[in-house]
């Protein structure tokens, strides 16, 4: 039993690493086969004196080899270790999607976009490298929309309704488990799409074949779930009313203004804002409608400034280069999205302020820098250029204003605060995603946040029900 034991502890050991130069889109198969691959060479694959050694011989032998190879004997064995073992009449993929969605009701998604700050922490990073929880996510998520699972529905009709204001993660998240519990929700949103970010901030090489609206289409399909496009927060709705109407209110209003340079030259044309960029790229029926510059300048170091530099180079872009004011270890790209970037044709500077767009009758020529480590340059100049017909910002977003409804929220920032159960200051009104202070800015952190606020506003309900305070 000890060898077997050994053997399935190297499940866990598949080196991932070079799923960095595979695009995102595909790593998930690869990854998956990756797996496969060590599965049929190491654990045991003979079952009913049919033996297949390699994923490459199972695809080339008959029907039932390649039954043996996508579902290899050594699941018993790993069964037997106390690994939760799916119902007999359940594929595994199948009862691996039900267990990730009752955290999680954007797998596919998280698998495409998340930076996975979980890896960090994993504990296989001290025998040779993390799981690949990205690709594992993709691939369940992916799974269930192209074999047609659903959601388990909407639980029975508790008669309370709770108002969401906002349809991006945090807003779904928090709408999909309160039907889940059995309460109505209903979602204001202001564009004419649901998804937030996951629809107009992500870059398109992400979130291809008009994803993301599939997956809104996916979750809300549960039932319980009603959204209401062009409702601005403020304008069109308020929150006043709103409480009147509902029993319960989740605000995930978001970071609506862009962060300025505050630079000469950042008003010029062919300085964009990246997420406005993407946003109105990700809505073009042709990707190539958008004019581009040929030699791009990105500033800034968070996922935005990656998804903008890839996305230009995907596009045509001969030159980019992504500028950061700090060193590598500090910007909020991983290291893996940094080569990845890298891998594209993206070149990444460190330790420069932008302290002006440089610019020829009206035209952008360039950005101008300061090194901001004298320690690492102390033999340059004061400055330096770097030649651009287009520079993109992507330095963060700021909160805008709740004006028109009432001021009685206790802010930090202009972010909400809330306790560990996403509950604000106002008494009946709960808060997730960017919009709250000491938020990571991650899509996982605002779906966390809506699951939280839901379990809690259920909680809150429950007791309005009994007539406790």
């Amino acid at each position: 039993m000890a060898d077997d034991e050994l053997q399935l502890e190297r499940i866990y050991t598949i080196p991932l690493r070079k799923l960095y130069r595979v695009p995102r889109t595909r790593r998930a198969p690869v990854a998956m086969r990756m797996v496969e691959d060590f599965l049929v060479r190491h654990m045991k694959p003979e079952r009913d004196g049919v033996a297949v050694r390699t994923a490459a011989e199972a695809r080339k032998g008959k029907s039932e080899d390649r039954a043996l190879f996508i579902d290899p004997p050594v699941n018993e064995a790993i069964w037997a270790r106390g690994i939760e073992k799916p119902p007999a009449d359940m594929p595994w993929q199948e009862y691996a999607f039900y267990r990730l969605v009752d955290s999680n009701p954007f797998p596919a998604t998280m698998g495409r976009v998340c930076p996975a700050p979980c890896q960090d922490g994993c504990n296989r990073n001290e025998v040779e490298d993390h799981v690949g929880i990205n690709a594992v996510e993709q691939f369940i998520g992916d799974y269930a929309l192209e074999h047609g699972l659903k959601l388990h529905p909407a639980g029975a009709d508790s008669g309370k309704k709770v108002a969401v204001i906002g349809a991006g993660p945090a807003g779904l998240a928090c709408a999909h488990r309160l039907a889940v519990l059995g309460h109505s929700a209903c979602i204001y949103e202001d564009r004419p799409k649901s998804g937030g970010l996951n629809e107009y901030g992500l870059a398109a090489y992400k979130m291809l074949d008009n994803f993301a609206q599939r997956e809104v289409q996916f979750i809300t399909s549960i039932g319980g779930i009603e959204i209401q496009h062009g409702k601005l927060f403020g304008c069109d709705v308020h929150l006043a009313d709103i409480e009147g109407r509902h029993d319960a209110v989740f605000l995930s209003v978001g970071l609506g203004l862009t962060r300025m340079l505050g630079i000469p030259g950042e008003e010029l044309p062919g300085v964009e804002d990246a997420v406005d960029f993407i946003s109105r790229l990700r809505q073009a029926d042709q990707l190539s409608s958008l004019a581009l510059g040929k030699r791009i300048v990105v500033i800034g170091g968070g996922m935005t400034a990656i998804d903008i530099a890839v996305q230009a180079r995907l596009l045509g872009a001969e030159e980019v280069t992504m500028v950061y004011r700090r060193g590598p270890q500090q910007m909020k790209a991983s290291i893996e999205e940094q080569e990845f970037a890298k891998i594209r044709g993206v070149a990444i500077r460190f330790w420069g302020q932008p302290t002006c767009v440089q610019h020829t009758d009206g035209r952008v020529t360039g950005v101008e820098f300061s090194p901001t480590d004298r320690t690492l340059h102390s033999d340059e100049a004061d400055s330096f250029s770097i030649a651009a017909d287009m520079v993109f910002k992507a330095i963060g977003q700021m909160p805008q204003s709740l004006d028109g409804d009432p001021a009685d929220f206790i802010l930090e920032g202009g972010r909400f605060i809330v306790d560990k159960e996403r509950r604000t200051s106002r008494a009946g009104v709960w808060a997730g995603g960017d919009c709250i202070a000491g938020g990571e800015d991650l899509t996982v952190s605002a779906v966390q946040d809506g699951k939280l606020a839901a379990i809690s506003i259920d909680q809150f309900l429950s007791k309005s029900e009994a007539g406790e305070s």
